[in-house]
């Protein structure tokens, strides 16, 4: 049976996106029934989802969402992996301000069928919370990259770059109530890592070959990709992935320097699911057994 998924990305900055919207695609258990973009420069965003649309033979629908948080500056106000599209056939226009009542509409006409991936700043969807605020309740669930909820990883947090991209947004989100509210944080997701020359090799699907072209942008900066996107996916189709926790999340407002931090408590409420642990082995054979 297909799980039916909206995917709200920044695609086009961190090649994670890339690799998480071919899993996607390439899922025979995946219903995506839209995509939607957040940050800067979303329709060029827009047009990188597209690209890996084409190349997978499936029409979803793209909706460029907002490109400034609710109350702070954008920190990622461009596309740096825009530079490879014209290297593949993209669309090139896309409904313009309809992304908040793509959400609204599609989750009203499917009720208690989606879950919305989220793998960006959320910005889009803390908009939709406060636009339609029974749509959390309309929700099979809400599972996100997002967050620190450990410090078990040196180095790792306190702050994680979608919290804190829009974090007025990431409180909306995370006050809300749904059937499934479940993050992924950089603390796990670190732990599953390629290096170039891993992915150059592993990568061979036809799926894979833009999100290649992609990655040599990222490549220029750094020689390592961190599945943290993907990884958040995988567990929509293999809940043994990762290791959950129920508790309760706050986010930090009051701060400057700390504003996004996420904090975790086991316990409380037990509205939210937080990773804890991660297989990773069972991750990568999870993702790479969709691609032919």
């Amino acid at each position: 049976m297909s799980i039916k998924i909206i995917l709200d990305t920044d695609i086009g900055s961190d090649i994670d996106d890339a690799l998480c919207l071919a899993y996607l695609l390439a899922q025979p258990k995946c219903e995506l029934l839209g995509i939607t973009t957040v940050t800067g420069e979303a329709d060029k965003r827009a047009m990188l989802a597209s690209v890996l649309c084409k190349v997978a033979g499936k029409h979803i629908p793209i909706f460029p969402g907002s490109e400034e948080p609710l109350l702070v500056p954008q920190r990622q106000k461009k596309a740096p992996q825009a530079a490879a599209l014209p290297k593949w056939e993209h669309d090139q226009e896309f409904p313009r301000g309809q992304a908040i009542e793509f959400l609204r509409r599609t989750i009203r006409e499917y009720p208690g069928e989606v879950i919305v991936l989220t793998i960006g700043p959320l910005t889009n969807i803390g908009l939709l919370f406060r636009v339609d605020t029974e749509i959390p309740s309309l929700l099979k669930g809400l599972v996100m990259m997002c967050g620190v909820f450990t410090n078990r990883l040196a180095g790792v947090g306190p702050l994680e770059w979608n919290a804190l991209g829009d974090p007025h947004a990431t409180a909306i989100v995370y006050q809300a109530a749904t059937g499934i509210h479940r993050s992924i944080g950089l603390d796990v997701t670190c732990q599953v890592t390629m290096n170039a020359k891993q992915v150059r090799e592993k990568l061979h699907s036809d799926l894979h070959r833009p999100v290649l072209d992609f990655a040599e942008v990222w490549f220029r900066q750094r020689d390592i990709i961190t599945f943290h996107d993907p990884l958040a996916a995988t567990t929509v189709f293999d809940d043994q992935i990762c290791v959950f926790k129920k508790g309760t999340v706050e986010v930090e407002l009051t701060s400057e320097r700390l504003k996004g931090m996420t904090l975790w408590r086991s316990g409380g409420s037990e509205k939210h699911e937080v990773a804890l642990e991660v297989d990773s082995r069972r991750f990568f054979e999870q993702y790479f057994s969709v691609f032919q």
